[in-house]
């Protein structure tokens, strides 16, 4: 007997002959017929359907105002809570002690409550911390009758303003309730795009009429990976972990000025001295983008060092990106070897083959400003 939970649409992945994998407890589409590669590139080109639903889907309604709520949320995460209007979204971290990264997340400010989406892998651990720190100010509702799909690509709106025509005014990270369908302009690919929170029961139909649409094909866990890895985004649990602090996974953009040294809200989160001790000084290591040299790809947990040998990092995520047309990756690196253009070598199988730091994303975003 399987434990696997299965999605809402799992007949339609099966009918699709998508292949069924684990991940993060739940069967999942790896790919389609279409296969990972083309399957990336129809992102790129046109606009990919993904299936999200395993991700976790939060509303915080506050128990003594909003203002309350706010201040509990932010005290949570190194993030400006206070400063997200209504009707906008934020990526956001909760934070431990030790200035590490228990999760990241999104969240927004639909007015009388925030709605948070959370990873697969940390869904039960986040739901139970915010229900511990926040228990004085929200109720923390799980919502476990809505499927969540992702629709990215540069046909993106197109396609979904045929079906939900207010989300062409629409920009990125806004995020809207048009009846029963919930939308934000975000996504995972680096594309411009949205994820679309709707009820269970319609969710098969909904998925469906994207899917007899030209520009929309069903894509699956592979070309999602390869699309964020050339976007340059993090995977929880391989890129950013307990261990990898805000600071030296390069997410300082996500650590709103509010928050620092003489914000109006400074600290006051876990993890504060070290996050803005690293601000100020700058960490021992740094999350960088690799690109190896040839054609062999240097996967998660290879080993790096600098030209004299000495050891310097490990690639945390890697593989080949499609529309780079070669192999890419990312990894820590000891700050000194951090600079982009610095060569490096890597351990492939016992050979030390040459890489070299660079630039993330290896492919341009193209979000909707």
């Amino acid at each position: 007997m399987s434990d696997l939970k299965t999605l809402v649409l799992n007949d339609l992945h099966v009918g699709l002959a998508g292949k069924m994998v684990p991940f993060a407890g739940w069967s999942m589409p790896v790919q389609y017929p279409m296969g990972v590669m083309k399957e990336h590139l129809h992102t790129r080109a046109a606009a990919g359907l993904f299936d999200v639903s395993h991700m976790g889907q939060v509303i915080l309604r506050p128990k003594a105002g909003m203002a309350a709520l706010v201040a509990g949320f932010e005290a949570m995460m190194p993030v400006d809570v206070a400063g997200l209007a209504e009707g906008r979204q934020r990526y956001g971290l909760f934070t431990n002690d030790t200035g590490g990264i228990l999760d990241d997340l999104m969240f927004a400010n639909r007015g009388d409550h925030l709605f948070v989406v959370v990873n697969a892998a940390c869904r039960e651990a986040d739901i139970a911390h915010m229900r511990v720190r926040l228990a004085d100010v929200a109720e923390v509702e799980e919502i476990t009758d809505r499927a969540l799909l992702a629709l990215q690509g540069p046909q993106a709106e197109t396609a979904l303003a045929r079906l939900v025509p207010q989300v062409a005014a629409m920009r990125f990270m806004d995020v809207g309730v048009f009846g029963d369908t919930w939308v934000s302009r975000s996504g995972y690919t680096g594309e411009d795009g949205f994820e679309i929170s709707i009820p269970a029961s319609g969710a098969e139909a909904f998925a469906r009429a994207l899917l007899e649409m030209t520009e929309v094909a069903p894509i699956g866990l592979g070309a999602r990976d390869s699309l964020r890895l050339e976007a340059g985004l993090c995977l929880y649990g391989h890129d950013i972990d307990e261990t990898t602090s805000p600071v030296e996974a390069g997410l300082t953009w996500a650590i709103q000025k509010a928050r620092r040294a003489g914000g109006a809200r400074e600290g006051g989160f876990p993890g504060a001295d070290r996050i803005l001790r690293e601000l100020a000084e700058g960490p021992e290591r740094q999350r960088v983008g690799l690109r190896p040299e040839g054609r062999a790809p240097m996967r998660e947990g290879t080993e790096l060092f600098a030209e004299d040998g000495t050891p310097v990092g490990r690639v945390t995520s890697g593989g080949f990106g499609p529309s780079q047309e070669a192999p890419i990756a990312m990894g820590y690196v000891a700050t000194a070897h951090a600079a982009i253009g610095t060569r490096l070598l890597g351990d492939v199988r016992g050979k030390r083959l040459p890489v070299t730091v660079a630039a993330m994303p290896f492919h341009p975003t193209t979000y909707k400003r």
